[in-house]
């Protein structure tokens, strides 16, 4: 017979979020951490304050939760963040022996939809390396971040916040994606190698002035604040450009990872190259790409058809 474990009801979903919370912190996981405290904000107000016991959080709960975040106008990935974060909160608890699992995110959206087109082309990148920027040093620094992302297939601005020049030896760029684990050496190419001197500081560890700090909590604050200063330095570099659509540090990955596949490379190496630990997330960076390669194609088709179509039309 199944021994029954010895559940503690006494323990409430919030009361567990916040010591999953501390547990990140103490990991130095502070992403995890800010996605998770976001998510209690949001089940808090949702609950008024009230504690919402583990064994409540039942499929109708579920339910009623997410037209709840519905109604409030949030996107499908919005909600769908909010209940995947609560959905891994609570299959934590049922881990460790705190509940008995009830499946009960199995009737709600946790998908991700694709976004539109980010990717940036060749004759943006040009636009941005023959701007004259004169003093405008905020709108200069966020351009050759921008650069240098794309230079190192795309590093994410994080990676890029807390690289050190220590992690730069032997003509290569060693470091290790916060997001994903996965260890990448990138080959420093000319103008990457001018914009690192461009801005080194032997008194700091960090290749780039972004953060002050080695203390982990205080320079994730840092990099938080920088993430969201030099994006808006971007949206103004791009209004001051007359760019198409604005730049975002993401735009920079994703048109590394375009430009890669146009040059005929496949979606194995580009999920490499990029760190991801699944190609499914490759295809969906460059699904938008596919989409307009496989237009092309058609609109070759049709046309290759067309004296036939047109005769066809016109009788």
């Amino acid at each position: 017979m199944e021994q029954q474990t010895d559940f503690r009801p006494s323990v409430g979903m919030q009361e567990f979020m916040e010591q999953l919370i501390a547990q990140f912190v103490g990991e130095n996981r502070y992403g995890t951490a800010r996605n998770y405290r976001r998510a209690l904000r949001r089940l808090n107000l949702f609950t008024e304050g009230h504690r919402l016991p583990l064994d409540a959080v039942t499929a109708e709960w579920a339910a009623a939760y997410e037209a709840n975040l519905t109604g409030q106008g949030l996107t499908h990935n919005s909600v769908s963040f909010y209940l995947r974060t609560l959905r891994a909160a609570y299959n934590k608890a049922v881990q460790r022996g705190l509940t008995v699992s009830g499946d009960p995110f199995r009737r709600v959206y946790t998908g991700v939809e694709r976004t539109r087109k980010r990717a940036v082309s060749a004759d943006v990148l040009c636009t941005l390396l023959d701007a004259d920027l004169g003093r405008r040093r905020g709108l200069a620094f966020a351009r050759d971040l921008y650069l240098f992302s794309f230079c190192t297939r795309g590093m994410s601005f994080v990676d890029l916040a807390f690289l050190r020049r220590a992690d730069v030896r032997d003509g290569c760029i060693y470091y290790t994606r916060r997001k994903t684990g996965q260890s990448l050496a990138v080959r420093v190419e000319p103008l990457a190698a001018r914009l690192m001197a461009r801005y080194s500081q032997k008194t700091s560890p960090y290749v780039f002035p972004i953060l002050r700090s080695s203390d982990p909590m205080e320079a994730y604050r840092q990099y938080c604040v920088a993430l969201n200063y030099y994006n808006r330095r971007l949206h103004r570099l791009s209004e001051l450009l007359h760019l198409s659509k604005p730049l975002t540090f993401h735009t920079a990955r994703h048109g590394w990872a375009t430009a890669a596949r146009k040059a005929g490379a496949p979606v194995s190496e580009i999920s490499e190259a990029l760190g991801h630990t699944s190609e499914r997330t490759t295809r969906i960076y460059l699904a938008s790409f596919e989409a307009s390669a496989i237009d092309r194609l058609n609109r070759s088709i049709l046309a290759s058809l067309g004296g036939a179509t047109n005769r066809r039309t016109k009788t």
